[in-house]
């Protein structure tokens, strides 16, 4: 959730903010318009501890100076009430574009603003949307923006899918704005519902202790195979609307087991979202994906499914706690980056960095 740290002016200093990063346990795709619209999706999620980060520093020369420090880019332009989004950093852009229009009377913004995310692009973990609410965060932080935590996951919803037409769901921003483990709700006309599961501490050390994140190396562009599915929504393709209503009758048996403390079902429940996913559209997999997910089940993990869209980025392994070191390595002979799995019980926070000294 968004707390801010004295709202108001922007009187000068650096204000940072956070947003985390997501792993969709179940029920990812069934966010997706129109399948959503038409038959009400369910979505659960749970955020991990990496985090997009944005930085502002406040200037009073009329620049603005956005910098990307992940992709290694960035652009230095006179203040204006708007910029083209075609071009450049977009993400950044059009956020601008969108505080200024609506809680800046039109008037330009003089900053640098600066951000990173913890993952590789094309990694699964909705590291987008996790950016712009990060930077949506950090904004409110300056300028003491009127916006709840559901104001701000929309905003953020809106500036990816209609401002700059990204092909995808709607989870990823609820999920970076509220964190922590949620069941969520999507039906027609945006309705969304955020219901926060709070899970005993043993369930959750058990998650943290059974998941691994691998790797593939292989980034790509969700968007190609959203657009896939969605395209197979509209025509009704019953192999795809059948995965797609599998994928929400597991998020349901998910939650039920979660709160059960039903360990033994998470992996089942896994393994079968992975198969009705892999149904929705041909490019959700590859040999290499395959190939990991084997090789890892040979090795002593007992599920598996891509984060994400799929085609490639994080693989969520689901282990037994006494075969990580075996799982990891066959991972990493395989060319896999394997790291541990973290929840993050935070959402989207903002603050005002506290003794630090500005650039001359």
């Amino acid at each position: 959730m968004i707390r801010v740290d004295k709202p108001g002016a922007a009187d000068g200093g650096l204000i940072r903010c956070r947003a985390p990063l997501r792993l969709g346990l179940a029920g990812g795709g069934t966010d997706l318009s129109p399948y959503c619209d038409e038959y009400g999706g369910t979505v659960l999620n749970v955020t991990i501890a990496r985090y997009a980060v944005t930085t502002i520093e406040p200037r009073d020369d009329g620049r603005v100076h956005f910098v990307s420090n992940d992709l290694g880019a960035e652009e230095e332009l006179a203040a204006a009430p708007a910029y083209p989004v075609d071009r450049g950093l977009r993400l950044h852009r059009a956020l601008y574009n969108r505080i200024v229009r609506d809680f800046n009377a039109g008037q330009p913004l003089s900053l640098t603003l600066t951000s990173s995310v913890d993952c590789p692009m094309g990694a699964g973990l909705g590291a987008s949307s996790a950016l712009v609410v990060s930077m949506i965060g950090a904004y409110r932080t300056w300028l003491g923006l009127p916006l709840g935590d559901f104001d701000i996951a929309h905003l953020a919803y809106e500036i990816e899918r209609i401002d700059l037409g990204m092909a995808g769901g709607r989870q990823d921003q609820y999920a970076a704005t509220f964190g922590g483990v949620n069941f969520m709700e999507f039906a027609a006309n945006d309705r969304v519902i955020v219901n926060p599961l709070h899970l005993e501490r043993n369930v959750v050390h058990e998650l943290e202790a059974s998941i691994l994140l691998c790797f593939t190396g292989a980034s790509r562009l969700s968007s190609d195979i959203i657009d896939k599915q969605i395209e197979a929504m509209k025509s009704h393709s019953a192999k795809s609307i059948d995965a797609m209503h599998q994928l929400k009758r597991d998020a349901l048996e998910m939650k039920a087991a979660l709160l059960r403390e039903e360990m033994h079902l998470f992996a089942d429940i896994i393994n079968r979202s992975w198969r009705a996913k892999k149904a929705t559209a041909e490019s959700v997999s590859s040999s290499l994906i395959d190939t990991l997910y084997e090789a890892a089940l040979d090795a002593g993990a007992v599920a598996g499914k891509i984060s994400g869209a799929g085609g490639g980025g994080f693989m969520m392994l689901v282990i037994d706690p006494l075969k990580r070191e075996a799982v990891q390595k066959r991972m990493e002979e395989l060319g896999g980056s394997v790291s541990s799995c973290t929840i993050s019980q935070e959402g989207v926070f903002g603050w005002r960095a506290p003794g630090v000294a500005r650039r001359p």
